[in-house]
């Protein structure tokens, strides 16, 4: 281990809390071959954005023109499923190429969820990490709605309609990411819209369905794993829905004053061990609480079996200046048990983002004694109550420490889940898997690779000591 690595790994533990004894420090000095830092990068896999899914009935070209079974986004959410299995589900489809503002330039992508094997095996001697993680894609299984969903016809944005051809071939409702796909009479949170942005997945206590947050309501819907049929919605208080919708997320933005901000709207989502509670996190605050440009956003719970919910303040890191705040974002939220969690907050910068990373981190919150803010509104509301945070990873940091360049982090590191414990320099530690979503790009040409660089799907292992997370509880799978 490099005398930097050493130096992150002390900061690290300090962050987060822990305590590191002089006798760990010592042998850390003394051996920088061998001694394992509190929370270390252990592996890291990837699967290629230019291949094809195992939704071959999908793969006919899209409104844009890319195929519609092109394997990409997957980090926008991961969840462990047991057994070296986990399921990744990828947001809207591939809107980053330009056809179509009057739609967001989004497409009749057909949402879904993508099974994984991850076959982590112990590295040969010699090589830059302990272990070798290849991905295997086992299935794909289409979204859908047994009743009928609100899609678009298409006027309005010049396109044709929003009903996906598949649904006339199979007799059924498929959700799709295509923006137009609403009824504007009612209010953003009607679950009978068929557009869907997911943003991230959990797999249910008993392992026989799927919990999946969406971005456009906001929602979190329940599938069942096997077939990827909807079987349950949550209603989400109502000051998260805005009354006024609209295909471009800025005309939104424009002509709401209350409710979630536009593509901003319920990107984490996490499940307490024992399956009870569903535990959600905009990405961003509210209108009311001052949108995009404000500090506070909001953590809801929501009991499972009947569906009432409590909601939290979360205070996101000011990465700008006490004159000129700047706000990241939340990408994700994970249970440790059922009240303590680790929040993913993170800027846009890196790889498909033509910048430089800097600020990915891993927050470790408890919401044990937390006030409920329901009914509350605006910053100075919200201040008081906030949950308190520490931090557990600095991300970029350990990534840089292990020679990744800072623009070739990925902009997106959006999905996070705990895996199986693995042994690590002798020792049985906890796994962190972090995934990114690369936006359906397979390369990136920008200013910092004009040549070209691939932009797989990636999935980063991260070994933690067990001491640090003194309260985890693992569901059995």
């Amino acid at each position: 281990m490099s005398r930097q690595r050493i130096f992150i790994a002390i900061l690290l533990a300090a962050a987060s809390g822990c305590q590191v004894s002089d006798e760990s420090l010592g042998e850390m000095s003394a051996n920088l071959g061998g001694a394992a830092a509190p929370i270390d990068l252990i592996a890291i896999g990837q699967i290629s954005g230019s291949r094809a899914d195992r939704s071959h009935a999908t793969a006919g070209a899209l409104e844009n023109g890319v195929a519609g079974n092109l394997l990409g986004g997957l980090g926008s959410g991961i969840a462990y499923a047991g057994g070296g299995l986990f399921l990744a589900v990828p947001d809207r489809g591939p809107n980053a190429v330009a056809f179509n503002s009057a739609a967001d330039d989004t497409t009749s992508y057909i949402n879904r969820i993508q099974t994984f094997f991850m076959e982590l095996d112990r590295s040969r001697p010699g090589a830059a990490l302990p272990f070798a993680l290849q991905p295997v894609l086992l299935d794909t299984t289409l979204l859908h709605s047994a009743r009928p969903l609100h899609y678009g016809t298409g006027a309005s944005v010049g396109l044709p309609s929003g009903v996906p051809a598949l649904n006339a071939v199979r007799h059924t409702h498929y959700f799709t990411g295509r923006s137009d796909n609403f009824d504007p009479s009612t209010r953003s949170t009607d679950p009978d819209d068929a557009r869907l942005d997911p943003e991230s997945i959990r797999v249910s206590g008993d392992g026989r369905s799927v919990f999946i947050s969406d971005e456009y309501g906001p929602h979190v819907y329940e599938f069942d794993r096997w077939t990827g049929e909807r079987v349950g919605s949550f209603a989400l208080p109502a000051e998260f829905a805005v009354p006024v919708q609209s295909p471009q997320g800025d005309v939104e933005i424009a002509n709401n004053t209350v409710g979630r901000v536009a593509n901003k709207g319920m990107e984490g989502l996490a499940i307490s061990p024992d399956g009870r509670t569903l535990i959600g996190a905009m990405q961003s605050p509210l209108i009311q609480d001052g949108g995009t440009d404000a500090q506070f956003t909001r953590i809801v719970t929501i009991d499972v079996a009947t569906g009432r919910t409590r909601q939290y303040a979360y205070a996101l890191t000011n990465i700008g200046t006490a004159a000129k705040p700047k706000f990241p974002t939340v990408s994700e939220i994970l249970a440790i048990n059922d009240h303590e969690f680790l929040v993913d907050e993170r800027d846009g910068k890196g790889l498909g983002d033509d910048s430089v990373a800097a600020f990915k981190q891993i927050f470790h919150i408890d919401l044990a004694g937390a006030s409920d803010v329901t009914g509350r509104s605006g910053a100075a509301s919200l201040a008081p109550a906030a949950v308190a945070k520490t931090l557990l990873l600095d991300v970029v940091a350990v990534l840089t420490a292990h020679g990744i360049a800072a623009q070739d982090i990925p902009a997106k590191l959006e999905g996070m889940a705990f895996g199986p414990d693995e042994v690590v320099g002798g020792a049985r530690r906890h796994t962190l898997w972090i995934a990114n979503d690369n936006d359906f790009i397979a390369t990136v040409v920008d200013s910092h690779h004009p040549a070209g660089l691939d932009n797989p799907n990636q999935f980063f292992v991260f070994a933690i000591d067990r001491s640090l997370l003194p309260g985890l509880e693992l569901p059995r799978r």
